[in-house]
């Protein structure tokens, strides 16, 4: 049975009023600030109002309720919020707990940083802060206009990365992204990777025909050690800067 609260009844609202009071004493409990995406903290607090009137408990919203009863529901050790896995684990090593509702000072900082470097990116509205590069560098992924941005930073010396193709040698003479510092072929990998021996501390970006292979390089390369590795999400196929060939 599915299970349909009102979120326009006075109930709801009242629940919900009172949801936001407990989130702020949580928050100013534990030191921690509110996700920099309201529609997040929203969400997460609309869920926790709406367990709060299904089951007299704010379980969190972002896991099944496991139990018919209240005994089997504490027997199932359920989260209830705010969570010791948030509180002992997810916000020291995370920065956000799992819903993403609850964050420290730093990661919402940070959040921010990132998500500026992402607007301005992919509206050039103008060219990327040195902070805003280190966001983006310190990203798992990156698309084509967020490298395009990183490279005109390189250029004026914002920011210093490398930028590694990992195609073969006829695919990298055919078409490659301008900027490219090394050719890492997929087929000699660890005998080619021997030309960045020594920059395993630097910033590294990563990128293939299609983001596939560059993807599976970089995992290689941050269990090898390398401390800084992104890569061009769908690859060269998707790059709209400028290209070289020959």
């Amino acid at each position: 049975m599915i299970i349909k609260i009102d979120t326009n009844s006075p109930e709801f609202k009242d629940e919900y009023a009172k949801t936001v009071a407990f989130t702020d004493k949580v928050c100013k409990q534990f030191n921690f600030v509110y996700n920099p995406e309201n529609e997040i903290n929203e969400s997460v607090t609309m869920g926790l109002a709406r367990n709060k009137l299904i089951y007299n408990k704010k379980y969190c919203p972002c896991f099944m309720v496991e139990g018919e009863s209240d005994e089997e529901r504490k027997a199932a050790n359920n989260r209830i919020c705010p969570c010791k896995p948030a509180i002992e684990v997810e916000i020291p090593n995370d920065g956000h707990c799992h819903c993403g509702i609850f964050c420290t000072p730093e990661y919402a900082k940070y959040h921010m940083i990132e998500k500026e470097a992402a607007l301005v990116s992919h509206t050039h509205s103008r060219g990327l802060l040195k902070e805003e590069c280190e966001a983006l560098l310190k990203q798992k992924n990156i698309d084509s206009d967020e490298l395009i941005s990183l490279l005109e930073a390189r250029e004026i010396g914002m920011v210093d990365f490398y930028l590694v193709d990992v195609r073969e040698w006829m695919e990298y003479k055919s078409r490659r992204i301008k900027g490219t510092d090394f050719l890492v072929p997929t087929t000699s990998f660890y005998q080619a990777l021997s030309q960045i021996d020594d920059k395993k501390e630097q910033n590294i970006v990563v990128y293939c025909f299609s983001g596939s292979r560059s993807a599976y390089c970089q995992q290689i390369m941050s269990s090898m050690g390398y401390k800084h590795i992104t890569n061009l999400e769908y690859g060269v196929v998707s790059y709209r800067g400028e290209v070289e060939q020959g």
